[in-house]
């Protein structure tokens, strides 16, 4: 069994991780693939959280600047294309043996279950895979920053950004291939510095809370489960 240095995370995807690159909507080989990560995880004791994202169907802020749907409206619309991606990762997870459970912060109740906190931490602790969609369940807010929130009512021991990228560059690794990976990071360099890593409002709930974040490229095969290990990967961000 491998042994873990944490014993509770929370799993933060972006919605494009289940799509292919610059793709839309839900690709069968892009969400089998996440799954098999999340699995290796969770087969060896691993109490696991996921926020999953909906940018592969549409972002509320984007969405309303593009269109004459006001703000508000568009970010639950957002809201509602996370519990399509979550239903989707339950069903794959579930293909492959493993119970999981979507709790949702926006009453959908045929296919969901309300997000309650002493709930989904009696799933936790069951063994299940919890994964919690819906976003805050309130506009503005990003699904960066209801991980954030849920990594801190379900207390959770390290929350891992889930990126395409390597982890935080001094600058943009696309467009300067001289940029370099920042291994460790406090929250007030990356509020200070204005780094896109992730809202502001979640870094700082973060650093409150004291939860570490680590910023990772899930498509390298093994990077999770190295991290959770213990072992350099990504960028750690920090007190």
């Amino acid at each position: 069994m491998t042994a873990f240095k944490y014993k509770r995370v929370l799993l933060k995807l972006s919605g494009e991780s289940l799509c292919q690159p610059g793709g839309f909507g839900i690709d069968g080989e892009a969400i089998d693939s996440v799954a098999e990560r999340i699995m290796a995880i969770c087969q060896s004791g691993l109490q696991v959280a996921i926020v999953v994202g909906g940018g592969n169907f549409l972002r509320g802020a984007t969405f309303s600047q593009q269109s004459h749907i006001r703000r508000t409206t568009a970010d639950y619309m957002g809201m509602l294309a996370t519990v399509i991606n979550a239903s989707a990762l339950q069903e794959t997870l579930e293909k492959k043996g493993h119970p999981t459970r979507v709790l949702s912060a926006i009453e959908v109740s045929a296919i969901c279950e309300p997000f309650i906190r002493r709930r989904a931490l009696r799933h936790l602790e069951t063994g299940r895979v919890v994964i919690l969609a819906g976003g805050t369940g309130n506009p503005f807010f990003s699904t960066d920053t209801c991980a954030a929130l849920r990594s801190s009512e379900l207390e959770v021991d390290l929350m891992i950004k889930a990126t395409k990228v390597d982890g935080v560059y001094t600058d943009d690794p696309v467009k300067n291939p001289d940029a370099e990976l920042i291994e460790n990071m406090t929250y007030q360099d990356v509020l200070a510095k204005n780094l896109k890593v992730m809202d502001s409002a979640a870094v700082s709930l973060c650093r409150e809370n004291h939860i570490p974040i680590i910023v990772l490229n899930i498509f390298k095969e093994g990077n999770i489960t190295r991290a959770l290990q213990g072992e350099k990967v990504g960028t750690l961000i920090t007190e």
